[in-house]
């Protein structure tokens, strides 16, 4: 029965685990825990009542802020040392708005990039919208489920993107002037990132050099 479901629905391969990948990985994830709580000790800081306690706080944000640069000078060192990973980083920078974090969660998260169609990609990536329907009732379209950090790191891409770029600018301004809430729009803008990034990876071509499909 395996094998005749097998042969009938030819399910892609999984990939061999990457032990760079992993590393990456795990390096990315200590970091935003440091962000996460040099980010809570910013607000503790600036919520003390007394000079001496905002001073105790301040050594601890200076000591994270040591470790968060000891991690990202890691992280660089590690896609420098990787062939395939220093090729990879090159192509996902060549995108407008793709900086170096959404670019090293991408790598470290997002194996099926240049592998799988951009419908796959997007619900992997949480970014696929979804029918909220029962009967005769038709809901709003929502994302959900996916991988989270690899969706922040999207987002925050698109945000950057919509700046800088004429081609993401304009297409966000499209989506405003109709009636599109920002939010929405910006979520639009990361999956059009993610089927341009898809493609990229796909043909091992920098932007302007590929044809998203």
């Amino acid at each position: 029965m395996l094998a005749a479901f097998a042969r009938a629905m030819q399910p892609a391969p999984e990939q061999v685990a990457d032990p760079a990948r992993g590393a990456l990985a795990r390096l990315a994830k200590r970091r935003d825990q440091l962000v996460l709580m040099r980010a809570q000790e910013k607000n503790r800081r600036s919520e003390a009542d007394d000079r001496a306690m905002a001073e105790r706080i301040g050594r601890l944000i200076e000591v994270l802020d040591s470790e968060i640069a000891e991690i990202e000078a890691d992280i660089s060192a590690l896609i420098k040392a990787e062939a395939q990973i220093a090729d990879d980083a090159k192509l996902m920078r060549s995108l407008p708005g793709v900086g170096p974090v959404a670019c090293m969660q991408l790598i470290a998260q997002m194996p099926e990039l240049g592998r799988v169609g951009p419908k796959q990609l997007a619900a992997l990536a949480g970014l696929a919208p979804f029918n909220v329907d029962s009967g005769a009732f038709r809901g709003k379209r929502k994302i959900a489920g996916g991988r989270k950090r690899v969706r922040d790191a999207l987002y925050m891409a698109a945000l950057n993107a919509v700046r800088r770029a004429d081609p993401f600018k304009a297409f966000y301004a499209r989506l405003r002037q109709a009636g599109k809430p920002a939010k929405l729009a910006l979520i639009a803008v990361a999956r059009k990132l993610l089927t341009v990034l898809n493609a990229m990876m796909r043909d091992r071509k920098p932007y302007l050099q590929t044809k998203p499909t």
